[in-house]
């Protein structure tokens, strides 16, 4: 039986909107920021001429060079042009230290023509994924961060990984008998032969990293492939096995593997074979290989045993790229696929500019790690994608979506089957204010969701912040009633003629990185 994935809906909490919302007032009170001069320049690329589509231009060209790290209140991280990695940790705004030194990139980035900028992840509060953009992945043991006795940054692993790509995030697992570290990677590739459009698509890349925590990885005990229709399992046997020394015993949903005279490998099946099919053979490389032929074709098997954790599924480059295809389903390149033809959904002349959209046809989908399947997708029709937030480092980020004018806020569970996506905060207003920026660059909002915060390519940054008690009560003559709050807007200018490459946000500050700069602005006062 095929699973198909469930199509289900966002549910907004009401009690988080406002629908009386007046508007922001433009504040002038202003805000106080300071200026650092880097040493050296951020290590920004360039998009290169044979990168010109929108993919390219979302995930590289609009690529924020300023990382936070989550777990350590207002510490920013940035990657100059000499390979060092640069942290700014702040106490106090007015005592500003300098920019320093944790790590320095190994490799010599200038040898490297078709790299991408280089990218960082603060995986949990020790450890940190790396990519230096030219395909080659690091994983860094740091200690604690921001102490500086223990802080220590050491490469625990690295591996060259194929085509250069950028980390979008990573999340640390621990169980009693392995350490694993899984990172979720970028690329834009090329495929000649895919027809549509520019001939490029967006790829991720799942890589996991594990430990075991004997100190030596375990070998295991079989590796087996699956195509629509058969299984293959090998396992490497003791020297100078013989055929005598095996016996098979194949039944439709078991299979039993004795190895000179003791049970070597016994269970059932994830699903039915045809047993009296299936065959075995004894390879010169002192391997034994079976042969099953699945009962139905098609589904992917997850697991070959049910329960069994010994054996290592080994995928070809053909299946992840059938894996992709059968992904693509879910994102169409068709406006609105065949709705009812006669009621289209708006008409497209009564919009106002800034309610068009490039993703008119986006959708939001849970993807299952184990068994590699999507279990839920959301169409979100015009709800479009604004930004993402780190709320809680432990969680999963934020999403930030546009709901007819307001933005609210969505923090994914993994665990909570009913409520998969949950709504926790509104910015009122925000979706159509943000509509009307021509030049923005980044969005972002603070973790506690007091602010939330726009800037341009050159300059300018806007905070829009949520309401608050007026000290004064004023008096709205249309409705005839008082209005006790007010919701502030604030506009910063940065004396810079750089454009802004990063752009963060803390409880207390925002964080601008340009070429040569990094600005702070004070917005909150934290009690």
């Amino acid at each position: 039986m095929m699973e198909v994935a469930a199509n289900c809906s966002l549910r907004v909490k009401r009690p988080l909107l406002d629908p009386r919302f007046e508007g922001y007032k433009l504040s002038l009170e202003p805000l106080p920021s300071y200026q650092l001069e880097l040493d050296a320049a951020v290590a920004e690329v360039k998009l290169r001429d044979d990168q010109y589509t929108l993919e390219h231009m979302h995930a590289f060209g609009m690529y924020n060079y300023l990382h936070c790290d989550s777990w350590y209140q207002d510490s920013v991280y940035y990657i100059d042009n000499l390979g060092r990695i640069m942290n700014l940790k702040v106490m106090l705004d007015t005592a500003l230290g300098k920019p320093r030194e944790v790590f320095r990139l190994p490799t010599d980035l200038t040898a490297y023509d078709n790299r991408l900028c280089a990218s960082v992840h603060f995986t949990s509060s020790t450890w940190v994924t790396l990519s230096d953009g030219t395909g080659r992945l690091y994983l860094i043991g740091t200690g604690e961060r921001g102490n500086s006795a223990s802080e220590k940054w050491e490469i625990m692993f690295n591996e060259e990984l194929g085509n250069p790509f950028i980390i979008l995030h990573s999340i640390s697992l621990l169980k009693a008998e392995e350490h694993s570290v899984a990172t979720l990677l970028l690329r834009i590739e090329k495929e000649d032969s895919y027809m549509k459009g520019s001939g490029f698509y967006v790829s991720l890349e799942w890589v996991t990293i594990s430990k075991k925590n004997t100190g030596k990885t375990i070998e295991p005990l079989y590796y087996w492939q699956q195509t629509e229709d058969e299984l293959t399992v090998t396992v490497r046997l003791p020297k100078d096995s013989t055929k005598e020394d095996i016996q098979v015993q194949f039944l439709p949903d078991h299979i039993n593997i004795v190895l000179k005279g003791q049970s070597f490998l016994e269970g059932n099946l994830y699903s039915s074979v045809d047993h009296e099919s299936s065959t075995w053979i004894i390879k010169e490389n002192n391997s034994l290989e079976i042969s099953l032929i699945k009962k139905n074709e098609g589904p992917t098997w997850p697991e070959l045993l049910v329960g069994d954790k010994q054996g290592e599924l080994l995928r070809d480059s053909a299946q992840c790229a059938a894996i992709a295809e059968r992904l693509m389903h879910l994102t169409s390149e068709e406006l609105n696929p065949n709705p009812d033809k006669e009621k289209p959904p708006c008409n497209a002349q009564e919009l106002e500019e800034c309610d068009i959209f490039f993703e008119e046809n986006s959708s939001l989908c849970r993807f299952d790690g184990n068994t590699l399947k999507t279990t839920h997708v959301v169409n979100l029709g015009s709800n479009q994608y604004l930004f993402s937030v780190v709320v809680d480092p432990k969680d999963m980020p934020c999403f930030c979506l546009r709901h007819d004018v307001d933005a609210l806020l969505w923090q994914p569970h993994s665990s909570q089957q009913d409520d998969m996506w949950e709504h926790i905060a509104t910015f009122n207003a925000l979706g159509y204010v943000q509509a009307s920026k021509r030049d923005k660059k980044f969005f972002a909002c603070s973790p506690n969701y007091s602010y939330a915060a726009l800037c341009e390519c050159l300059r300018r940054v806007f905070i829009y912040r949520q309401p608050t008690p007026m000290s004064t009560v004023l008096y709205n003559r249309k409705e005839g009633r008082q209005v006790g709050q007010v919701a502030k807007q604030q506009v910063a200018s940065l004396e810079t003629n750089e454009p802004i490459l990063g752009f963060q946000a803390t409880n207390e500050r925002l964080f601008v990185l340009t070429t040569k700069n990094l600005f702070l602005i004070k917005v909150n006062t934290e009690n």
